[in-house]
């Protein structure tokens, strides 16, 4: 039995770029200070026992296994374990121990960071190199053949990419990642993390509908994908029959503006103009997209409203949390009156937190 291995991953919020990932797109994610510690001590039996410390019991998970057999929060293990064997890598036996990471269904990537810490940690044990892009393809198949999750590689690119005090730019046609310096503290301007506690899902329905509009669109157009028809303007949807479709696409096409609007701002330090960028996303998801909900929209609402620079939900939809850019002078106020929303509202107390940039995945 070979010493034990130590790897982790951090979450991610998005700043902005929501559903562009699978579209040939932009967005500009940074990595959480908080992250998902992996511990593995192999050995050479044909099983991996996975502990979480957040789960009442270990689950065993056979090296030969295969889509299907392990479901819940630990066919993400599973799937790691299914995808690199697929391809061609050594995977060990042992035991593997889980402890840390973001809420899971807040929104904030943490199947993908337990995906990554997971890979991490068995490339360790066996010392294989691969290329971070190579072990985001990993992941994500992980995600999309074993669970089941038609995601995009936006999790796990920003997670594996991700640096401290920079955003990561990252273009889905060509798979590149450029850092933007994002720095809000030092100039006066707070991050706030709000969680909502109202959990999402990604392997929902929903999220899998909204890839097949845009998918939709793309083909009546006689486009690859919505990348394709970016430089074309809006005005090319009025040629899409179906209007649904067509307010989806619209989302696309303006959100990956809205990105590179973001990054030239950034190099200017302008967070005025961020905050306008990341509230004119909340609102396309909200109309266009349609992936908001009530209980959503009025923490982003309420947060402006109490002075926030701008606020948007982060992640694919349908619950998890918000994020606004807020400055030090006015963080008090706008958590005040986001927790006097919800609760003359009926809803339960969110989480609402200072948050910054973090580093990427290692050891």
């Amino acid at each position: 039995m070979t010493a034990p291995v130590e790897y982790s991953a951090p979450g991610r919020i998005n700043l902005i770029g929501e559903h562009t990932d699978y579209n040939h797109g932009f967005a500009l994610p940074i990595a959480l200070p908080q992250r998902t510690n992996v511990t593995l001590a192999p050995d050479s039996s044909d099983t991996l026992l996975v502990r979480s410390d957040r789960e009442p019991g270990p689950v065993r998970v056979a090296l030969d296994t295969v889509p299907g057999d392990v479901s819940g929060w630990a066919a993400y293990v599973a799937g790691v374990v299914w995808a690199l064997r697929s391809g061609g890598h050594h995977v060990p036996g042992g035991a593997l121990t889980i402890t840390g990471g973001v809420e899971t269904g807040s929104g904030l990537a943490s199947s993908a960071a337990l995906e990554c810490a997971v890979l991490g940690a068995i490339l360790a044990a066996t010392g294989e190199r691969l290329d971070r892009l190579a072990q985001a393809r990993i992941a994500q198949r992980a995600e999309n053949s074993y669970v089941g999750a038609p995601t995009g590689l936006l999790d796990q690119l920003a997670i594996l990419f991700a640096e401290q005090r920079h955003a990561q730019l990252i273009d889905f046609r060509d798979l590149t990642v450029r850092s933007v310096p994002f720095e809000p503290e030092a100039h006066g301007v707070s991050l706030l993390l709000i969680n909502s506690h109202a959990a999402h899902r990604h392997a929902g329905g929903e999220y899998a509908e909204r890839r097949a509009s845009c998918e939709r669109t793309a083909a009546a157009l006689g486009a690859v994908s919505l990348r394709d028809l970016q430089d074309r303007g809006t005005q090319v949807l009025d040629a899409v029959p179906n209007r649904a479709d067509a307010r989806r696409a619209r989302h696309i096409l303006t959100e990956n503006q809205r990105v590179l609007d973001t990054v030239e701002a950034l190099h200017r330090s302008d967070f005025v103009a961020v905050g306008l960028l990341l509230t004119a996303s909340q609102e396309s998801m909200r109309d266009d997209f349609q992936i908001t909900t009530a209980h959503i929209d009025l923490i982003a609402d309420t947060a402006v409203q109490a002075g926030a620079l701008g606020a948007r939900m982060t992640g694919g939809g349908f619950g998890g949390c918000v994020i606004a850019l807020v400055r030090d002078a006015h963080v008090g106020a706008v958590g005040g009156a986001v927790r006097a929303a919800m609760r003359g509202h009926g809803h339960g107390e969110p989480t609402i937190e200072v948050t910054h940039a973090g580093h990427g995945a290692g050891g």
